[in-house]
């Protein structure tokens, strides 16, 4: 039978940023007994937003409420949900690229 690890006292953080630090760097396996981990859902989080000011070509803002109108979506979601997809084909397109440069060293 296996023998239960002592576990480490998480410390107490000044801020998230502090705390972001640490998690950086530390060995979770130290902290938390995963054997005894669980899955659980959070459906009442909300991710944190942060309002932004952005200047676009009235050309392309009115096109932008043509195309939310057709979805029948606020064209302020839309903007976001074009954002993301892009930011998401960005990310994919550096991760092969980055691996595909490593495979060639």
């Amino acid at each position: 039978m296996k023998q239960k690890k002592e576990l480490k006292q998480i410390p107490v953080f000044k801020s998230e940023d502090e705390e972001r630090e640490f998690w950086d760097t530390a060995d979770t396996t130290e902290y938390f007994d995963l054997e005894s981990a669980q899955f659980v859902r959070f459906p009442n989080l909300k991710l944190s937003t942060e309002s932004i000011s952005l200047r676009l070509p009235a050309s392309l803002l009115n096109s932008i409420k043509i195309m939310a109108n057709k979805r029948d979506v606020p064209y302020q979601s839309l903007i976001k949900m074009i954002l993301a997809d892009r930011v998401s084909e960005e990310n994919e397109k550096y991760t092969i690229s980055k691996k595909s440069s490593n495979k060639k060293k």
